[in-house]
């Protein structure tokens, strides 16, 4: 008897791990939110570059699903000198990793590094 619900508790566990997500799960979407401040001197042919280069980001890495950016309009006066945004949007995890050592990230990180003079990077769970 013992032996026959240990085999019914290993099947009831194999069988939950390999259920699909919970619909609470798959009703989210990560953000990957990156926000810079740019060096005063860079001249602004440099800084179209490097925005550029990351609205290219979309068309090159397949596992983003989403993508949008923008300058700070904000009239508070608490952006501490962060003057773009751009917003990354995966379905999980593994994507975002994905995406973080992909050769176009590399290059345009390559690109970006010695324009910006602070970089944020914050990553949420957010409805669809």
């Amino acid at each position: 008897m013992i032996r026959i619900v240990a085999t019914f508790a290993i099947a009831c566990l194999g069988a939950l791990m390999i259920m699909p997500a919970s619909s609470a799960e798959e009703e989210k979407v990560l953000r990957h939110v990156v926000m810079y401040k740019f060096r005063d001197d860079l001249p602004p042919a440099q800084l179209k570059e490097v925005i550029d280069a990351f609205c290219a980001l979309p068309t090159k890495v397949k596992s983003i699903i989403g993508f949008e950016h923008g300058t700070n309009v904000s009239k508070e006066g608490k952006s501490e000198g962060l003057t773009h945004i751009f917003v990354v949007t995966f379905k999980n995890e593994a994507d975002v990793a994905a995406y973080i050592v992909h050769p176009a990230h590399d290059e345009y990180v390559k690109l970006a590094r010695d324009r910006r003079e602070k970089v944020v990077v914050f990553d949420y769970w957010a409805d669809k």
